[in-house]
């Protein structure tokens, strides 16, 4: 599949696409530099660039078009995957559309045989555990740079 193609996911009233054409760039950007513990204050700039360097996800409204959530994923579409940059609209919340962008997500990755998926969450480790994401077995082989 292609990230211009719709993952043909429906979730209730909502309908989960990889299409970038579909994106609301600057709704996106409103939500995570407004409404977001880690990208309070990214500058639109940084938002778009990171938009076109990733797969993007989006679930729209059915009726409306309108987006209603969003995921993004880093990856070199062959070993390693970083999803990041989930948000779901407060409306939709509460409703399952996050656990299924995610899924759908990760359905659209499975075609890359990819060794790898990671994400970083302080809040939702319940979330991601039912989609099959498990604490790093060895933590203490990782490190980082930058801010922390």
């Amino acid at each position: 599949m292609t990230e211009t193609t719709t993952t043909d996911v429906l979730h209730g009233r909502y309908e989960i696409s990889a299409d970038p054409a579909r994106l609301d760039a600057a709704r996106v950007h409103h939500w995570i530099s407004t409404d977001t513990y880690w990208g309070v204050g990214r500058p639109r700039e940084k938002q778009d660039a990171a938009i076109a360097g990733s797969l993007n996800f989006g679930a729209y409204h059915r009726d409306t078009g309108e987006i209603a959530a969003y995921a993004r994923v880093v990856t070199d579409r062959a070993t390693f995957a970083w999803l990041c940059d989930v948000y779901v609209d407060r409306p939709a919340r509460g409703t399952g559309l996050g656990t299924a962008l995610v899924a759908a997500a990760l359905d659209h990755m499975e075609a890359y045989g990819l060794r790898r998926t990671l994400l970083s969450t302080a809040d939702a480790h319940g979330v991601y555990a039912k989609l099959g994401f498990t604490p790093l077995e060895n933590p203490d082989k990782w490190m980082a740079l930058g801010h922390q």
